[in-house]
């Protein structure tokens, strides 16, 4: 069964209704974020009409949970976004846009909760995830060595002195 957040809804009808909607989402279940991508939102949408478009103000708070590239291990990033976006049919439409609003496809007028969260959290997480330097986070072959009292193995490290004679 497909979850309310997931259902294309008709943006004219909803933006004519003032319809205000409340979710929930597990990113783990959003198909448009990259593989590995945890954690959960929660959030409102509120539509409305400005200037002629239908629009939707989304407030989406929580966590994403993805892995760090440098140690391999799981990271939080808070996610906290209030944008206003114009729900345009095509391209063309988008272009009419105001500059204070984004535009966002909304094909044959339907677009899911889902899908408004997935482009938001596309432009908010970070495209290489890292540990911040205040954060903790080791290489991942430093951090096994050290576990191990073992020293480090560096086969190129008397390459240069091979290299002179």
């Amino acid at each position: 069964m497909p979850q309310p957040w997931s259902t294309p809804l008709d943006v004219d009808r909803l933006a004519d209704n003032a319809a205000e909607l409340d979710f929930a989402v597990p990113l783990a279940e959003l198909s448009g974020l990259p593989a590995g991508v945890a954690g959960s939102v929660a959030g409102r949408a509120r539509f409305g009409r400005a200037q002629g478009f239908p629009v939707v103000e989304l407030t989406v708070q929580g966590a994403a949970t993805l892995q760090c590239q440098r140690c391999m291990r799981p990271m939080s990033v808070p996610v906290e976004r209030l944008v206003k976006v114009a729900l345009v049919a095509s391209e063309a439409e988008g272009a009419r846009v105001p500059t204070e609003l984004e535009p966002v496809l909304a094909s044959g007028g339907r677009i899911s909760i889902g899908e408004l969260i997935t482009e938001e959290l596309l432009l908010t997480l970070p495209i290489v995830a890292l540990h911040d330097a205040g954060q903790a986070c080791a290489a991942p072959a430093e951090s096994a060595a050290a576990e191990h009292g073992q020293d480090t193995h560096r086969p190129f490290a008397r390459l240069a002195d091979l290299l002179k004679s």
